[in-house]
């Protein structure tokens, strides 16, 4: 038989302070209210446990229902992290990397710049971590893991997710390609420039010398070969945006593209 309760957790008071230190809590640590423990909002409300869960009535409940009473779903809100990233991705489409700043990220994710250091650390690591996000460099790294001796299909499936990264939107990439050619000397395109570049040399230098010394291409230069295998590709898609609006010059299936340039890039560089 159940039994009644004439006072529901939902009838039990909650402090303001209270929800204010439950969310501080939940963006300091980069996570939904929901997820953290009472435990920790206990010891940042200076209280212990079993204090705190007096004051709720002997559960969460009633300080999950005062949360979504202040305009905060305790379980559905993205982590500090996530909307700080695509807070930041979206400003670097719309306004370059110039205009990415700790407030003004912290104003646009509905979170505190004491919480994106607390997350992040600095503006530079949470770049680092935009960029990640919407750059195929983690994509790339798991192709090359691969080690497929289908040199075609390797360098096809490169450039596809290469065409992915650069043509989605936020439109990160083209940003910081275009912050790079402008003001290579900028502080923000060069720590991305110096975290990333080196991380992908890194990736694709191994499997170009592999190629070279199974005899399938020619035995140029590394940074060469990366160079004339990206670049043609890389081009097409930040002009791409523009050229579709010229009369009479049709825009290319991707797929079409993709395979073009990888077809003439095995040209120039496969051995028979």
């Amino acid at each position: 038989m159940r039994v009644s309760n004439d006072e529901s957790p939902r009838s039990v008071p909650v402090s303001d302070d209270l929800v204010r230190i439950a969310l501080r809590a939940a963006e300091t640590r980069g996570v939904a209210v929901g997820d953290v423990s009472m435990q920790a909002i206990a010891q940042d409300a200076g209280v212990s446990r079993s204090t705190l869960l007096r004051r709720l009535g002997g559960s969460r409940h009633a300080l999950d229902e005062a949360v979504r009473a202040a305009g905060v779903d305790p379980e559905g809100q993205k982590p500090v992290r996530e909307r700080a990233v695509e807070a930041g991705a979206a400003l670097i489409s719309g306004r370059g990397l110039s205009a990415v700043s700790l407030e003004r990220v912290a104003v646009d994710a509905g979170c505190s710049v004491h919480s994106l250091y607390a997350v992040f650390g600095g503006r530079d690591e949470m770049l680092q971590a935009v960029f990640e996000r919407y750059s195929p460099i983690l994509d790339v790294e798991a192709v090359l893991a691969s080690r497929s001796t289908d040199l075609r299909g390797t360098v096809r499936a490169l450039y596809s997710l290469m065409a992915a990264a650069l043509g989605r939107e936020p439109r990160v990439l083209p940003a910081v390609y275009a912050e790079l050619l402008a003001r290579p000397e900028d502080d923000s395109a060069r720590t991305l420039l110096l975290h990333f570049i080196p991380r992908m040399f890194a990736s694709l230098k191994p499997w170009l010398t592999a190629e070279i010394e199974a005899g399938r291409i020619r035995d140029l230069p590394p940074l060469l070969l990366i160079q004339q295998m990206t670049s043609p590709l890389i081009m097409h898609i930040l002009i791409r945006p523009a050229t579709d609006q010229v009369p009479d010059m049709p825009s290319l299936p991707l797929d079409d593209v993709c395979d073009t340039f990888a077809d003439a890039f095995l040209r120039a560089v496969a051995l028979p």
